[in-house]
């Protein structure tokens, strides 16, 4: 009978083990299941946080560009203002410049008329002058003649040539 015992010992120990083997295989398989769970999950979360990622880049660059037209726009109305400003600034300068050019202008026409007529009275002046001065040689000549004509040369005939 002893024989019947062992038999059953062996089997309450195999059973043993087989509830062992099973216990290590569950825990074996659960530790499978939390280690492929806990990879998924890493997964999952490094596929969550590259889109993350990618969305905020992408959310940045929208940002950057918007921002970059509000600059673009605001310095856009700053360079007309100051554009309108200096070209109000060129047209009240450039208005000054030309009244002063033409008061130049006209100053020195006055000017230059002024010495035309000191010249034109100075040049009168000078042809009544040598008329005057012609006159008295003329008047002095037709003396000479008159006088040689009749009767200050007696012995003298008169030629026209002889004058030369």
């Amino acid at each position: 009978m002893p024989d019947k015992r062992r038999p059953r010992a062996a089997a309450p120990a195999m059973a043993a083990e087989d509830g062992l083997l099973l216990l290590q295989s569950q825990a074996l398989a659960e530790e499978e299941a939390a280690k492929t769970k806990g990879e998924m999950l890493t997964r999952f979360l490094k596929d969550k946080l590259a889109k993350e990622e990618r969305s905020s880049a992408l959310n940045l660059r929208k940002l950057s560009t918007q921002w970059r037209a509000v600059l673009r726009e605001t310095k856009d109305k700053e360079l007309r203002q100051d554009i309108e400003i200096l070209s109000q600034t060129f047209a009240r300068s450039l208005a000054t410049d030309l009244e002063e050019a033409e008061e130049q202008h006209a100053q020195a026409l006055r000017s230059h008329l002024h010495n035309i007529d000191r010249l034109l009275q100075l040049q009168r002046c000078r042809l009544t002058c040598l008329e005057e001065g012609y006159g008295a040689q003329l008047e002095a000549l037709k003396t000479e003649f008159e006088a040689e004509r009749y009767g200050g040369g007696e012995g003298q005939q008169w030629h026209p040539l002889a004058v030369l």
